[in-house]
């Protein structure tokens, strides 16, 4: 049935802006919410816009996203598992797939493209989420593409199409050739983050973009040519009745929590390694708790045994939302040493739980966490120093701990909670749907010849395959 004939059909009960609720198609090519952002993205969103009376089928890709159960939404919040070859699974990442494991000419591109050293993912779940969606036309109202910003997407995918962006991933891609320490490691980051010159022309051409701040929003314009008039600031929280206060949860002395993938150049943890070195000289009992992944090798494994901090920094990992909370509850103080974020989810879900916080002012850190000295304490990034001089700070002093606490909470509360992400993101939805005019393109955002030849092989060869049979299955 299409979405033109539901309106005609049986009359569904209102959504709770009191419109006809919509169904929604949400993508995402990487929806664990245990991998990054992205996933808790999806997996809060999506509870909310069913909790708004709205239907949501999440369609993503392997690890495949961890959605919310709930008997008020139950009927209205459902998976559809898009698999792909699953080639940076743990225990075997990088695999190379037995032959009975590919299925079509998707699949051989997902392979050739990590031989080579790229990473394949957005573009081949764009591909067949294209395919998918083709393939049921008609039975959504919106489409939702979590930044895969993948070629597929382009073009006609059986409804309207809302990307959110989170922020620009080549920040990251100059972040991480920036902290290269020789040409091979500078070729081998060129050719992994090839995939941003794909974004960058599919990012131009969209109607729609959502994004979580208003520095995001600049750096779109600014590193991936959108017009500024296409985008939207929709900002996203906390799941504030999950991280909040409990005074029966007893702060350990000198704990230090933050959220970082260990190496990343980007989430700055080796400045918070060394600051802690020099924090400890003042507050012995100092001691970090990291959640995320131990690194076995690089600059923060190299800081650690420099400074003789084995004992003093632990590394937890999948450990359950209720335990993740219990953590930041029992720290004394929370700390972001990010060099940027495109929006920064662990400063909003530790203010949430009344936890004070340390936080750089890298990127949009500080549109979250508030002005320094009034719900935040706000340090440069990429400065140990003043890093250690805030940690320091809030550890010596339990009134300012308390009040800076009870500030960050109120600060959550009042903007950045998952409710007004979904009621802001649901009213862009019907703007889109209902065919608002778009600004004419620059010369600028007009297709290339290169992405006019993209489209036109992905329609063939989509067309072409759109159910491959077992018997034409492709081989490596």
């Amino acid at each position: 049935m299409t979405a033109e004939a539901s309106q005609a059909g049986p009359q569904e009960d209102p959504a709770t802006d009191g419109e006809r609720p919509l169904h929604i198609a949400l993508l995402t090519y990487k929806g664990n919410p245990f991998c990054g952002g992205q996933g808790v993205y999806v997996r809060h969103l999506s509870r909310e816009l069913a909790r708004l009376g709205h239907r949501v089928e999440v369609i993503g890709s392997q690890p495949y996203p961890v959605l919310d159960e709930g008997a008020e939404y139950a009927d209205r919040l459902s998976l559809t598992e898009l698999p792909s070859l699953d080639l940076y699974r743990s225990p075997d990442p990088f695999r190379t797939p037995q032959r009975d494991e590919y299925r079509d000419w998707i699949d051989a591109l997902e392979v050739a493209t990590m031989w080579t050293g790229g990473f394949p993912e957005p573009l081949t779940f764009s591909l067949r989420a294209r395919r998918h969606l083709r393939a049921r036309r008609g039975e959504f109202d919106v489409v939702h593409d979590n930044q895969t910003l993948g070629y597929g997407l382009l073009g006609d995918v059986g409804a309207p199409l809302v990307t959110t962006i989170h922020h620009p991933i080549t920040v990251d891609r100059q972040l991480e050739l920036d902290a290269a320490e020789n040409w091979q490691q500078r070729w081998g980051k060129r050719r992994w983050y090839a995939f941003t010159r794909m974004q960058k022309r599919v990012a131009r051409r969209l109607p729609s973009v959502l994004t979580v701040s208003g520095t995001s929003r600049a750096e779109i314009v600014d590193h991936l040519g959108v017009r500024d008039d296409r985008i939207h600031v929709v900002h996203i929280g906390a799941d504030t009745d999950l991280f909040s206060p409990d005074p029966s949860v007893p702060a350990v002395p000198g704990r230090i929590v933050t959220t970082s993938s260990a190496d990343v150049p980007l989430k700055g943890l080796v400045f918070l390694v060394e600051a802690l070195a020099k924090v400890r000289t003042e507050h012995p009992a100092a001691h970090l708790v990291v959640v995320g992944k131990r690194p076995t090798e690089g600059p923060v494994a190299q800081a650690m045994e420099r400074y003789g901090l084995e004992g003093a920094v632990e590394f937890v990992k999948g450990i359950s939302d209720a335990e993740l909370v219990d953590l930041v509850r029992s720290a004394e103080v929370a700390c972001v040493p990010s060099l940027y974020e495109g929006f920064s989810l662990p400063a909003a879900e530790a203010m949430a739980t009344g936890t004070p916080l340390v936080a750089t002012t890298g990127g949009a850190i500080p549109e979250v966490a508030g002005r320094d000295g009034e719900t935040c304490l706000a340090v440069p990034p990429g400065d140990p120093g003043a890093l250690a001089a805030g940690l320091s700070r809030l550890l010596g002093d339990p009134e300012l701990r308390v009040r800076l606490g009870r500030a960050g909470r109120e600060r959550v509360l009042r903007h950045f909670t998952w409710a007004r992400a979904a009621e802001g993101t649901v009213a862009r939805y019907r703007e889109a749907i209902t065919g608002s005019p778009v600004p004419e393109r620059r010369a600028a955002d007009k297709p290339t010849a290169v992405d006019e030849a993209v489209d036109a092989a992905v329609d063939a060869a989509v067309e072409e395959l759109a159910a491959p049979h077992p018997e034409s299955r492709a081989t490596c």
